[in-house]
């Protein structure tokens, strides 16, 4: 037996095929990487719009009159002070303050939760969540086979979405998400995004899913929307400076360590997972400061990748985190964590080891790339 015949597959399987996609092992399940050019995809979305399957997310329902407690028990935010209709951003964590996945925490209504994980992590955060919830009145389900997952990304991707929904868009945030109806289809329709660009999440059922896109690409016709694959939702987050676990954040990692300790909020009431060490690390990040996450834009065209040094001096400074040509910025460019000497814009005599020779960088603030409002 092949080990493809062991992946998962979304709803859209049969349909990225016929559209003559590339296909990748990603966490498991058989996604498309590309279409066409990964370069005309993402500029697409920078430009235009672009459609992506993201049914490889793990959803996670977590509901009961303690759901929120248990929220804030298991996660490191303040996810009862969030509104029903909004969302945050957040991590799960260790008891040693090790990051085990990033993390969007929806309130679907007052006792109602939707937990969206890395399909890497998936599983990972919903043992976690089961082991956390021992005590409290809330039930914790893994949702991953009640959802497709469809993303419209993009400028003109509100005027697209308008187009088959009645849902009120424009008074939709960032960070929110409604139950409205999508070209017939029944959807929670969020507005969080990995791209840098304005643009919708759309969760459905699977069944809904073909008979969605194929909506959404009509739509979108007249405008350029294209499909897209994960290798240019790679590139367009890293312009965006967005951070993908297992590249920028991991378990060896807390989120002061990662520049990302806004997201705990000591203040909430209760204790929580990893609140002692992560006490303790923020303590340690006033005082000392960790290598600082900053970016880098090569002045040659050799292409940095995870796991290279970053040098300055003959010295080791720091490391990429993840690194691609950037089509936006016609360069290639990174994220790395580096000693924070060295981290301020413009520092002179930072380069890459790239097999052994040392290419000149500039390091720049995050993100590489910001959308014109």
């Amino acid at each position: 037996m092949s080990s493809t015949a062991e992946l998962r597959h979304t709803a859209l399987d049969a349909l990225h095929r016929s559209l003559g996609a590339t296909m990748t092992d990603f966490a498991g399940w058989d996604m498309p990487l590309r279409y066409g050019s990964e370069r005309d995809e993402h500029t697409a979305v920078r430009t235009r719009a672009g459609l992506f399957d993201l049914s490889h997310m793990g959803e996670i329902a977590v509901t009961g009159p303690q759901a929120a407690a248990l929220l804030d028990f298991a996660l490191v935010g303040n996810i009862g002070g969030v509104q029903p209709g909004r969302a945050r951003y957040t991590m799960i964590c260790r008891a040693d303050g090790g990051i085990l996945d990033d993390l969007i925490v929806y309130r679907l209504a007052e006792t109602e939760y939707l937990v969206v994980a890395n399909a890497s992590n998936a599983q990972t955060v919903l043992d976690a969540l089961v082991e956390r919830s021992a005590g409290f009145d809330a039930e914790v389900r893994d949702h991953r086979d009640a959802y497709a997952l469809i993303a419209v990304q993009g400028p003109e991707s509100p005027g697209i979405l308008k187009s088959l929904t009645d849902a009120d868009l424009d008074g939709l945030k960032y960070y929110a998400g409604l139950p409205g109806t999508v070209a017939g289809v029944p959807a929670l329709i969020a507005r969080t995004g990995y791209t840098g660009e304005d643009g919708f999440e759309l969760f459905v059922k699977p069944e809904h899913a073909v008979e969605l896109w194929q909506a959404l690409t009509e739509a979108g016709a007249g405008v350029g929307l294209v499909p897209c694959g994960l290798s240019c939702r790679d590139t367009l987050r890293l312009e965006a400076g967005m951070p993908l676990y297992g590249h920028e954040l991991s378990t060896a990692l807390t989120p002061f360590d990662a520049g990302l300790g806004r997201v705990v909020k000591f203040e909430k009431e209760g204790d929580f997972v990893g609140r002692e060490a992560l006490q303790e690390a923020a303590e340690r990040a006033a005082a000392k400061p960790p290598r600082v996450l900053v970016g880098l834009v090569a002045e040659g065209r050799r292409v940095p990748r995870a796991g290279f040094s970053v040098v300055s001096g003959g010295e080791v400074i720091g490391e990429v985190t993840s690194g691609a040509p950037s089509p936006t910025l016609g360069k290639p460019i990174a994220m790395a964590y580096v000693d924070a000497a060295h981290a301020a814009p413009g520092t002179p005599g930072v380069g890459v080891d790239i097999r052994g020779s040392h290419e000149p960088y500039e390091v720049v603030p995050l993100p590489f790339y910001k959308r014109q409002k």
